[in-house]
């Protein structure tokens, strides 16, 4: 036999080696798929971990993000004691202007109108602790009317009009009584404890940032 022949029957022998170990892997892998389907079809195997899902943590929400209450035996604000500025944050024009006129033929001061950031509710009612009894007495005016409380000094309200707002509650739907205390919607926030739970997020110093020392 020559050295060519040699060397030609040796690459098969060695092909043939190659090939009888790669079945022999599968045929391996295919076993232990068989076994491992037979597992789970019998309840051998328990894949209760992986019906777990995916889970979030419940929202929270602080003092500060809720509604405030009205003070306690706060009567309706007069129409002609309560000072407004109408913004527009609807993107549709003379929007704000309209709602500005409808407001001061019932009574309202207005101070300014203009344009408000996009706002996409009806109305945003922004306001300070001095305002509180007069935005309650201009949300009546409003449906689903958003309250928001601000940091301002004195009682002026901003009355943001949104994408949805459609006009003014009509006059004899508007639910004040003159003589009876104000009432906020439930859940709302005694403006005390609103005031405490701000001034105690502003007193909380900011997490310090670490550094890694250097490496010497």
């Amino acid at each position: 036999m020559s050295d060519a022949d040699r060397g030609r029957q040796l690459r098969r022998r060695h092909m043939h080696e190659r090939q009888a170990a790669v079945f022999g892997v599968l045929l391996a892998g295919l076993a232990v798929v068989g076994v491992g389907a037979a597992a789970v079809y019998t309840d051998t195997v328990n894949l209760s971990a992986f019906d777990r899902g995916f889970s979030s943590p419940a929202p929270t929400t602080s003092a500060v993000d809720r509604v405030v209450c009205p003070p306690a035996g706060a009567l309706p604000v007069a129409y002609d004691q309560v000072t407004v500025n109408v913004l527009n944050g609807s993107g549709a024009t003379g929007v704000a202007g309209l709602t500005a006129e409808n407001l001061a033929t019932r009574g309202f001061v207005i101070a300014s109108t203009g344009n408000g950031t996009s706002f996409a509710g009806t109305v945003r009612l922004s306001f300070g602790v001095q305002g509180i009894a007069a935005a309650y007495t201009l949300a009546a005016q409003f449906t689903d009317p958003t309250l928001t409380f601000v940091d301002r000094a004195d009682a002026t309200v901003d009355v943001t009009v949104g994408k949805i707002y459609d006009d003014l509650v009509p006059v004899a739907d508007v639910v004040l009584d003159p003589a009876a205390a104000l009432t906020g919607p439930e859940g709302c926030v005694p403006v005390e404890e609103l005031l405490a739970a701000a001034a105690t997020a502003s007193a909380t110093p900011p997490a310090a940032e670490t550094t890694a020392p250097a490496e010497g």
